[in-house]
Parts: structure tokens; C-alpha cells; sequence
């Protein structure tokens, strides 16, 4: 952090990642943005969402009532790698056409080569997020990936599973993505959770939270996980508050679910949509903002470490709409809310009193 920053000032419109003047070498917390979303099968915009978070950001005030200055530490983003905007380019014009059949090719077998390169494609990703993560984990960042659809932190996860032993997964979403392929395409965002399940075998847990929206080949698939698997169903955790359970103890029972080390993986569409309602496929219910919020401090207060997270299915609204910039202001101030956490929980930053 240069000498003359004020954090009480105006961001200037060249600035960093929430108005910061910090480059990489100076920064403890590098984002990852990863503008994908070739599979998304209902609504579109999320490979937006990067950019739109790194705009919004720069309207975030800096103090912050959960965690003394994080912004001290250092945040810088990357540039978007230009290979992945064209890979989705091709990508997403070639899933369509399958999309728009269902992923049913029976009748139209001309579709099946397409539907192989959307699969390459994905392999590709994974490899491009996961040899960058690396990178900045093993010179000692903190990496923070911000998609995309959820199908984007596979690689992410996977570095960090390789990097920290018995690592636990805290999912935010309002679908299980435990599909273990949908339509056809095997890094379908529909389907990461299963395929950290079934490809990393070093997540030793997987938490979720929020899900209201499941097929039943994940209901049955999650529970034959069982030992591996913990899900808060929306409705549990919604029934349980209007039988009188504080919110408080059921926070504590899911961070008890964790291992020491826990990665945050944060669909928004976990969050009531009226904080995410251009989001790629919204569902009614969902957390609050501040109880998503209140998870992450008990995980800090447990004495638990968030040694990464990701972020994803950010997607602004249509361009002159009321909403436009909402969702990229609520992504923005989520992503300096995990940010915060992060940092408190390796002893980085101080988390303030309650």
C-alpha cells in the first residue's frame, strides 16, 4: 500500500480492485477472474461478472464493521487471460445448439462432435484456473478465484486441496451441483460438486448450505455420501428459525461440520434473490446477506482457517434497468466480506467485536 493512499477518498476510475493502488508483488490476496459460463442453460451474463464486481468495487467504503482494515493486506486482481474469453466465445455458441435439445443429441447426431469439443473445452479451463491458482498459492498468496458460472473453480479447488491437507468445502448455493453430468457436459456449472467429489479425493468434506433447488439423482447421490456430505436444505435451516432455533446455533452447527481447513466456494444464487435476481438461475428463499455473513464470522470464530474461496454466477442486470448494477454491488461487497474473513482467520487482519 503506497504511502499516499487515503481510504477515505473517492477511488479513482483506473484504480485496482475496490480503489486499491496495490500491483501483485505488494498484494497478500490476488482474485482470479475467470469470465465463463459456456454451459449456463438457463440465464446468461455471468461471464460478466468479473468486470462488473471490479467496477462495483470501487464504490465499496473500505472500513468494515466485521474485520479491522482488510484492505491493508493487499488486494490486486488479474487481468482476465484472453484465451479463456475466446474459448468461451466458441464454447458457448456450440453448447447452445445442444442446450436448446436438452442435451438429447438422439436426433440429431451431427451435434455430438460439438458436444465433444464443449467437454474439451472445459478440460482446458480446469487446467489453465488450476495451473494459475498454483502458481500464486506456492509463492504464498491467498487466491481468491471470481467467476463465471459455478463451473469455474474446479481448478481452484483442486490446488487448494493439493496445498492444504484434509480441506473441507462450505457451499453456498441454491442447487446441490452434484448432476453427475447435465446435458452432457461433464464441467457443466450443474455439476462441480460432484466432480470434486469423484476427482479430488483429498476433500475430506463437503458442507452445503442453502440448497432448495435438487434433482433426484443428487438427493440420492449426496446421500450415499453421506460420511463425505453435509447439506443444510434451505427449508431445514428456514423451519428450524420459525420453530425458535437461533440462527447462531444453527450457524455453529454447520462450521462444526468443517475440517480445519475449509475452502468457501459462494454461489450467489445461495442468497435470497432479491440481493441476485439477474443471476443465472434464481430460486425463492435463500439466505440473507447478513446470515451468509454471520456463517463466515463463526467459521473466524471457531478458530478455523478459510484458506481460499471463490466466487461466481455474478451477472448484472440489462444495460438502463433500475437493477443493473445491484448484483455486481452485492457481489462486490460479498467478495470484501470473504476477503476480510480470509484474512482474519490466518491472523492477517483483526476480526472487531460483536
Amino acid at each position: 500500500m503506497t504511502a499516499k493512499f487515503d481510504p477515505n477518498a473517492a477511488a479513482s476510475a483506473d484504480s485496482g480492485i475496490f480503489g486499491l493502488p496495490v500491483d501483485e508483488s505488494g498484494a497478500r490476496l490476488v482474485f482470479v477472474p475467470v469470465p465463463w459460463e459456456v454451459t449456463t442453460s438457463y440465464g446468461g451474463g455471468t461471464s460478466q461478472g468479473p468486470a462488473a464486481i471490479l467496477e462495483a468495487s470501487r464504490q465499496v467504503d473500505l472500513f468494515d464493521l466485521d474485520v479491522e482494515k482488510p484492505y491493508e493486506a493487499g488486494f490486486h486482481m488479474r487481468e482476465a487471460r484472453p484465451e479463456i474469453a475466446q474459448m468461451n466465445a466458441e464454447g458457448r455458441e456450440l453448447a447452445s445448439q445442444i442446450i436448446e435439445l436438452g442435451g438429447d443429441l438422439s436426433g440429431a447426431p451431427e451435434l455430438k462432435s460439438a458436444l465433444a469439443r464443449v467437454n474439451e473445452l472445459g478440460v482446458r479451463l480446469n487446467e489453465l484456473v488450476y495451473a494459475e491458482c498454483r502458481e500464486l498459492i506456492r509463492s504464498g498468496k491467498i487466491v481468491g478465484l471470481v467467476g463465471g458460472d459455478h463451473s469455474t473453480p474446479f481448478g481452484s479447488i483442486r490446488a487448494h486441496a493439493e496445498e492444504f491437507k484434509d480441506l473441507g468445502i462450505l457451499h453456498f448455493d441454491a442447487h446441490s451441483d452434484t448432476r453427475m453430468a447435465y446435458e452432457g457436459f461433464t464441467d457443466s456449472h450443474a455439476s462441480i460438486m460432484y466432480n470434486v467429489l469423484e476427482r479430488l479425493p483429498q476433500v475430506s468434506k463437503l458442507v452445503q448450505v442453502g440448497i432448495r433447488d435438487v434433482c433426484e439423482q443428487e438427493i440420492e447421490y449426496c446421500s450415499r455420501q453421506a460420511r463425505r456430505v453435509r447439506v443444510f436444505f434451505d427449508r431445514d435451516v428456514a423451519t428450524a428459525r420459525l420453530r425458535g432455533e437461533s440462527f447462531s446455533g444453527l450457524a455453529s452447527q454447520i462450521v462444526e461440520e468443517l475440517p480445519r481447513n475449509v475452502y468457501v466456494s459462494f454461489d450467489i444464487d445461495g442468497l435470497d434473490p432479491r440481493f441476485c435476481p439477474h443471476t443465472g438461475t434464481p430460486v425463492a428463499g435463500g439466505l440473507d446477506f447478513n446470515e451468509a455473513v454471520f456463517i463466515l464470522r463463526t467459521i473466524v470464530e471457531s478458530g478455523r482457517r478459510i484458506v481460499g474461496f471463490d466466487l461466481n454466477e455474478v451477472a448484472p442486470g440489462p444495460e438502463g434497468s433500475d437493477l443493473a448494477e445491484w448484483d455486481a454491488n452485492c457481489g462486490a461487497r460479498l467478495l470484501y466480506k470473504l476477503s476480510g474473513f480470509t484474512l482474519a482467520s490466518q491472523g492477517l487482519a483483526e476480526l472487531r467485536l460483536l
